[in-house]
């Protein structure tokens, strides 16, 4: 049995079409007509494609003296090489998204207003004409900012174990079957138009959310300030809401998709440095964070390091693309 006819049984044999295959090895379906045909033969690159595709030794695909399939040690076992997305699952993934999307951008707006009530209490307490002492606004604002901050970290447990049966699509590499790319582009090009709106919407909410602030210190009024400083903070909420609303709903798709700025894992099922850099950043942001708040007690300005690490990281992950293709 030659290497043709080889292909074209384990193409059937897996249900591919050959356009399927075409796009799962990286290639035009010409060519793969042409391995078929017996007019072209695959280097050896695509034959080690080939091989881990269909679970057998590159032996049996290359040897025409070997007609008895010798299958891989993955494809022996009980998991395949590459775990497949089918379209059933690919849309209760996305209909997953959907709602994880409102719940993980409610609970990024709890965790933004939970210092709020802190610092407006604390405002309070040194207004003469508002009767609350400085020990009571503090406790009543740390109690109001740890409930926000534990009904956030539920939301993120909940969704977390939501999302569990679909963790694969994050942690591991995978392959679609037939009909979920042109499902999924065709839902991102509906959605397209609304992810635009609210992406602009979060991005000017953000801008102008200083005005609050500015208005507050022209009154030369302290607590009108810190009020003022309050409406900041949910303005820049309100921002980040929309943003990530979208930004969930958005990534799974492009992450379907196989969108290389979403994909965490390259071709051979390794995790991509792009990933492990955002990762550090993130990290390292964190501890910035924490440091700085807890050696200087300032939780309502500490919050600022969010907002500059959120800038910062389009054009840390653009540099890094551009020397990485350099």
């Amino acid at each position: 049995m030659i290497l043709a006819d080889k292909i074209i049984r384990h193409r059937k044999k897996n249900g591919w079409s050959q356009e399927e295959l075409a796009e799962k090895m990286g290639v035009s379906r010409q060519a793969v007509s042409k391995w078929e045909g017996a007019q072209s033969v695959p280097d050896l690159d695509k034959v080690l494609r080939l091989s881990s595709l269909f679970g057998v030794t590159t032996d049996y695909l290359l040897k025409d003296e070997i007609e008895t399939e010798v299958f891989t040690e993955t494809e022996a076992g009980t998991e395949p090489a590459v775990r497949r997305v089918s379209l059933e699952e690919a849309g209760a993934y996305l209909t997953l998204r959907k709602r994880a999307a409102v719940q993980i951008a409610l609970g990024v707006l709890l965790c933004i207003l939970s210092p709020v009530c802190l610092f407006i209490l604390g405002g309070a307490s040194e207004n003469p004409s508002i009767n609350i002492s400085e020990n009571a606004a503090g406790s009543i604002g740390l109690i109001v900012l740890v409930l926000f901050v534990a009904a956030a970290v539920g939301i993120f447990i909940l969704t977390g174990f939501q999302n569990a049966p679909y963790e694969f699509l994050e942690k591991e590499p995978f392959d679609t079957e037939y009909g979920v790319t042109g499902m999924v582009g065709e839902k991102k090009k509906a959605y397209q138009g609304t992810y635009i709106r609210m992406n602009t919407i979060g991005i000017i909410f953000c801008v102008l959310s200083p005005i609050a602030l500015f208005a507050g210190i022209f009154t030369e009024n302290e607590f009108i300030a810190v009020v003022m400083m309050g409406v900041m903070m949910a303005i820049i909420g309100a921002g980040v809401f929309c943003l990530v609303l979208t930004g969930v709903r958005w990534a799974s798709m492009q992450r379907l998709l196989k969108d290389p700025e979403y994909v965490d894992f390259d071709k051979d099922g390794k995790r991509t440095t792009k990933n492990v850099i955002s990762t550090v950043y993130w990290m390292l942001a964190l501890t910035i964070y924490l440091t700085w708040s807890f050696l200087s007690h300032d939780w309502h300005i500490t919050w600022i390091v969010w907002a500059a690490a959120g800038v910062l990281c389009a054009p840390v992950m653009a540099v890094y693309s551009l020397l990485e293709k350099k």
